[in-house]
């Protein structure tokens, strides 16, 4: 592959891209699509909305901001929160439903969680809960029930120069536990840090076919590209049986419905109709004895419905064409140096009968869905059903080059160590190393060009 990589970035170099490709300059998301740069970009819901679901859409708003309180409350169709947590409302995380990020040093993680488990054989990808902990430290917790614990974030500065002498510096983090609610963790705790991910755009998402996602599966990298995407394949608790993944970054959910209730249960410890029992584990006795929500399920089935809804028809923000940068010319260069042999810039929407106005659509998100090796200094370690370790779900890219204006942050990857959009790139390798190379191989105009683009989606 490294030999891959040499050919490709002096292919690159002798030949440079001019041409922006096809998809460059197409509406991003068909016709959810809108035409929106402020700090609500990712918050307006898709213009071609009927009148009569703006009703919904507003509800599921309503959910998705709502602070949960614990039981018995006067408000018991939002009470239930607890015993153990890390939020009260779903975007405490989700920030004007955009990504969340890493604490500074020393810092409590605030959108921001940790994955537990330990080695097994089993269903979830050879992984067991961790005693006395389950499978997500919960940092947060209820009055006479003691937190889990609290995750400390460690950072060390790494320095690196392109080709051309141009110096940049990279974030290693590491982590650490104190406080531990419930005694030591095992020696052997497999971890996994994850940041939120941003919300919009997912129904469009949900609504291609699974053929469209396969068609791009190449485990054995039978095209000799070095590139290998994987399905992972997940429970679903509706049809009790094993279906695509495509939501997460391990894509270890298959729906926006089951992503909503396992986040609903495993970080604010709300129960659902889909996962009915408490998110409590043998020896969490105080956490126990707490009394459970009004209504049961928690979170009932007409809020999930609305909640799902709502994130279902978030529109996707327009691309911004600066005038001042070459963002066509980073286009092409996107496409030349191999980054869109994972993050597929093109895909249609078929049937949709959740929400008909998504339905064949041509929309541009810039992720295949599947799972690739990203290298060992991206691993978490941590296996999530078909997922190894070292695989991550290519995240899509519309609307990324926003964060900063809605977020006020520019952290990326799945823990946050990038603080720009330039470190993503350096930070990856496995699958993504030829990219990386002929990325670090580009002219320092060249290297920019690209990253307008990105800004600009």
């Amino acid at each position: 592959m490294k030999a891959a990589a040499t050919l490709l970035a002096a292919a690159v170099v002798a030949t440079p891209a001019s041409t922006p490709p096809d998809w460059y300059g197409a509406p991003i998301a068909g016709d959810a699509t809108l035409a929106i740069a402020n700090e609500n970009a990712f918050a307006r819901p898709i213009g071609t909305l009927p009148v009569e679901d703006l009703r919904r859409f507003t509800f599921g708003n309503r959910v998705f901001n709502t602070n949960w309180v614990a039981a018995p409350a006067s408000v018991d169709a939002f009470d239930g929160l607890g015993p153990l947590f890390n939020r009260v409302s779903c975007s405490a995380c989700h920030t004007r439903d955009g990504r969340g990020r890493p604490p500074e040093e020393g810092q409590p993680l605030e959108s921001m969680l940790i994955r537990l488990s330990l080695p097994g054989v089993g269903d979830h990808g050879g992984v067991r809960p961790v005693p006395n902990y389950g499978d997500q430290l919960n940092e947060k917790s209820l009055p006479g029930v003691p937190a889990e614990g609290r995750t400390v974030v460690r950072y060390r500065e790494r320095s690196g120069k392109y080709p051309d002498g141009e110096s940049y510096s990279l974030l290693v983090p590491s982590y650490e536990f104190a406080d531990l609610g419930y005694g030591a963790l095992p020696s052997n705790t497999l971890i996994s840090p994850r940041v939120a991910p941003a919300v919009f755009g997912l129904g469009l998402l949900e609504a291609i076919p699974e053929s469209q996602i396969l068609s791009h599966v190449d485990p054995d990298d039978a095209d000799h590209d070095g590139i290998s995407g994987r399905a992972n394949h997940v429970w679903d608790a509706v049809e009790r049986r094993r279906e695509l993944g495509r939501f997460g970054w391990k894509a270890n959910q298959p729906s926006l419905r089951q992503q909503s209730a396992a986040a609903a249960s495993g970080d604010i410890g709300l129960t659902t109709s889909m996962f009915p029992q408490q998110d409590i584990v043998d020896g969490q006795t105080a956490a126990a004895a707490v009394p459970s929500g009004a209504d049961q399920p928690e979170l009932r089935d007409d809020f999930l419905d609305k909640l799902t809804f709502y994130l279902q028809v978030l529109a996707v923000p327009a691309p911004r064409r600066g005038s001042t940068t070459d963002t066509a010319r980073g286009a092409a260069l996107f496409a030349a140096i191999g980054c869109t042999s994972c993050h597929s810039p093109t895909f249609t929407t078929g049937d949709f009968p959740a929400v008909p106005a998504l339905a064949h659509q041509a929309i541009h998100p810039f992720t295949d869905l599947l799972l690739h090796d990203m290298g060992q200094e991206l691993s978490d370690g941590r296996p999530d059903y078909e997922a190894l370790g070292s695989e991550w779900r290519t995240p899509p890219l519309w609307g990324i080059g926003l964060t900063a204006v809605v977020n006020r942050h520019t952290r990326f990857l799945h823990d946050g160590r990038a603080r720009s959009l330039e470190e993503a790139v350096l930070w990856h390798g496995g699958e993504a190393t030829a990219a990386h190379d002929a990325f670090m191989a580009l002219t320092r105009a060249e290297r920019h060009a690209l990253l307008d683009f990105l800004d600009s989606l």
